[in-house]
C-alpha cells in the first residue's frame, strides 16, 4: 500500500512541475523550465524508493550488462550486410518489374488485344 502511495506522489509531483510551467506563464522561460526539471527530479526520487522502482533500476543495471557483451560487427561487415541487403533489393526489383511487364503483355496484348 505505501508503493502506490508513493507512486501517487510520485505522479502528483511530476504533475505539479508541469502544472508550474504553465502556471508561471509570467515568469522567464528559465524559472518555467526549472520547475518541471525540479518536479521531474522530485517525482524520479520519490518513484524511486518505491519496490517497482528498484526493480526498475536492476533491470536497467542488467540491461547495461547484456548490452556490453554483445559483440557488435565490424564496420567492414557491416558495409558488406548493407551492400548485400542493396543488391538483394534491386535484384527483386527488378524480377517483380519483368514480372508485372511480362504479365502486362499476355494479358493486354495477347488476351485482351487492347494494343
Amino acid at each position: 500500500m505505501a508503493d502506490k502511495i508513493k507512486l501517487v506522489l510520485a505522479l502528483a509531483l511530476i504533475g505539479a512541475g508541469i502544472a508550474g510551467f504553465y502556471i508561471l506563464s509570467d515568469m522567464a522561460l528559465v524559472v518555467r523550465v526549472l520547475s518541471v526539471l525540479v518536479g521531474l527530479g522530485a517525482g524520479v526520487a520519490v518513484g524511486w524508493q518505491t519496490e517497482l522502482g528498484q526493480r526498475f533500476v536492476a533491470f536497467a543495471r542488467e540491461a547495461i550488462v547484456e548490452t556490453k557483451k554483445v559483440v557488435w560487427p565490424t564496420r567492414k561487415e557491416t558495409v558488406q550486410s548493407t551492400g548485400m541487403v542493396f543488391a538483394f533489393v534491386v535484384v527483386i526489383a527488378i524480377f517483380l518489374w519483368l514480372t508485372d511487364k511480362s504479365l502486362e503483355w499476355v494479358l493486354y496484348d495477347l488476351i485482351l488485344g487492347w494494343r
